[in-house]
Formats: C-alpha cells, sequence, structure tokens
C-alpha cells in the first residue's frame, strides 16, 4: 500500500517478536484461506492486522520462496486506503518507506526479489 499523496513511499510491518522471522520486515498481507481470492485476502488481512479497508487492484508482482519449515507464494498488488489509518495490530511497528529506505532494514528473505525490483524500477506501480 502507498502512502497517501506519495507514491513512492510503502507500507511494510515488522514482524512480532518471539515468532518464525521474529522483527523481520516484510510487505503486509497474509494466508489466503480456502474459497478466498488472493484479492479478498488480502483486504481481509489488512482490515484485521491493520485496521484499514483497502480497494484492492491489479496484481503487479509474484513471486515464490521456499524456507525450510515452509513456501511461501507473495503477490503484490496495487491498492488504495479507503478508510482507516494503518495501526500495528498484528505487527511489531509499521513504516511508510521509500524502496531505497528500506534496504537500509533486514527483509524476509521471501520478500528480498520484490523489493531488489521495486529498488530497480522494474515494475509499473500505477493503478
Amino acid at each position: 500500500m502507498a502512502q497517501p499523496g506519495d507514491g513512492s513511499r510503502f507500507l511494510v510491518q515488522q514482524r512480532l517478536p518471539g515468532g518464525s522471522r521474529a522483527l523481520l520486515w516484510e510487505f503486509p498481507g497474509g494466508k489466503v484461506e480456502a474459497g478466498e481470492s488472493d484479492e479478498a485476502a488480502l483486504a481481509r488481512e489488512c482490515r484485521e492486522e491493520l485496521d484499514v479497508e483497502l480497494e484492492v487492484g491489479r496484481r503487479l508482482w509474484e513471486g515464490r520462496h521456499t524456507y525450510p519449515d515452509l513456501t511461501v507464494e507473495l503477490v503484490l498488488y496495487a491498492a488504495r486506503l479507503v478508510s482507516g489509518e494503518p495501526r500495528p495490530l498484528g505487527a511489531h511497528a509499521l513504516r511508510f518507506l521509500t524502496p531505497a529506505e528500506m534496504t537500509a532494514l533486514p527483509f524476509c528473505e521471501a520478500d528480498i526479489p520484490l523489493l531488489d525490483d521495486l529498488v530497480a524500477g522494474r515494475m509499473e506501480l500505477s493503478r
């Protein structure tokens, strides 16, 4: 999710301490439940973990990463904040950052290819 009025900053969250990949940074989202579309899952996860309502747009990027304990499929969507102010209900911290600023933070391994593509400008981000 890009910060309103500033298309160059994106919302990232720091994972909670004590769990897997504790305190690493990632792009918000979560698991897709049975019978749920990717877009619906993103809207639900952001409602539950950030207390915001989104309008989910087109798919911008996708990738897959295998950790020793699980395989994740990451999909980046254009999204617009419809209501609410992001709050870290399911995260340790939230920040709106440019891709260059994100490179200074420790990110989850699965998010690194996405971050690399954002930094290199290899994605068309307009809705």
